[in-house]
């Protein structure tokens, strides 16, 4: 049974600062503190059938294309139906982000022809081992997809991964992001954590892949409950290693982004209190964090907004 010890709200463990965090940091896990730089979208835009957009995902791509269009590759998504996979284009993480002009990537429309109502949440990884970016996304809330592309832009193979099958009692698994962790004992080289909902309170669940692509296996009990956030639900989780320990980011219903020590092998739960809360121009909710790091200064994309009218904003570190 995993060693579940619930700190009290606002402190950072010692020795959690990550090396480029500003001195004067002080907020939970060392994270730095982020300011509202822009939004990260230039509008208006092409493809945008419900005006909204969920789940950044930022991605350098200068060090693995010979010929990139862009330095950075944003991903993210509508979620009301039909949602689908877009990417936007920059050569800064500063922004703003200029759409592609044939989003979307991955439509409701699956091989085969079968539909689903929508497709959204992606993320999209590097395969250094193959070569391949790998896009994780969700549709219907139940099903996670992968598919992959040599060069971030045309995705194929799209193949379901997870499902509420697969995890016991759950009834929604998706909003998945996956990242490069080995977990001891496990022979694996990636992590997925994502959103499963148990008893109608969403919480946040792992499993783990040899490489990424197949043999997932997932975990039946939840990495972090929201219970000890003195929430109902918690979604869009994002791994975090600062000053040799390691962490997950998330948002809560409240609107706020929390950080929990999770530890290297995933056997801990130590609630550490919200690292960034919603200012005036987020609509009183900020959600799905997505970090990135250029020239040495941090940034954080998320969703400002309600679910149904978010935007992707940029923050920088200060």
């Amino acid at each position: 049974m995993r060693r579940r010890s619930l700190l009290v709200a606002g402190l950072a463990s010692a020795g959690a600062t990550a090396i480029g965090t500003p001195a004067t940091a002080a907020l939970p896990g060392g994270m730095p503190t982020y300011r509202y730089l822009r939004d990260a979208l230039r509008m208006p835009l092409r493809y945008n059938p419900t005006g909204e957009f969920i789940f950044p995902c930022i991605r350098g791509v200068y060090d693995k294309l010979a010929n990139p269009r862009a330095r950075y590759h944003l991903y993210y998504a509508p979620h009301e139906k039909p949602g689908g996979i877009c990417v936007a284009f920059a050569d800064s993480l500063d922004g703003p982000f200029t759409e592609h002009t044939a989003n979307p990537l991955i439509d409701n429309v699956l091989p085969g022809g079968a539909t689903v109502s929508h497709v959204s949440s992606p993320h999209v990884i590097w395969d250094a081992p193959t070569r391949q970016f790998y896009c994780y996304f969700h549709g219907e809330n139940f099903t996670t997809r992968v598919a992959r592309s040599t060069g971030g832009v045309t995705f194929t193979d799209e193949t379901p991964i997870l499902s509420t099958r697969l995890v016991p009692n759950t009834t929604e698994t998706s909003y998945a992001r996956v990242f490069e962790h080995v977990l001891p004992g496990r022979g694996n080289r990636y992590v997925m954590i994502f959103m499963g909902v148990v008893s109608g309170r969403r919480r946040l669940f792992y499993g783990w892949s040899p490489n990424g692509w197949d043999q997932w296996q997932f975990h039946p009990t939840a990495l972090i409950d929201p219970e000890p956030d003195g929430l109902t639900d918690i979604s869009g989780p994002h791994l975090v290693k600062r000053g040799g320990l390691t962490y997950v980011a998330y948002h809560g219903n409240d609107g706020k982004m929390r950080v929990t020590e999770v530890g290297a092998a995933f056997d801990r739960q130590n609630h550490l209190g919200v690292f960034y809360s919603p200012v005036a121009g987020d609509n009183g909710r900020a959600a799905a964090p997505s970090f990135g790091t250029d020239g040495g200064t941090q940034y954080m994309f998320y969703e400002a907004g309600a679910r149904l009218s978010a935007r992707i904003c940029i923050a920088k570190a200060v």
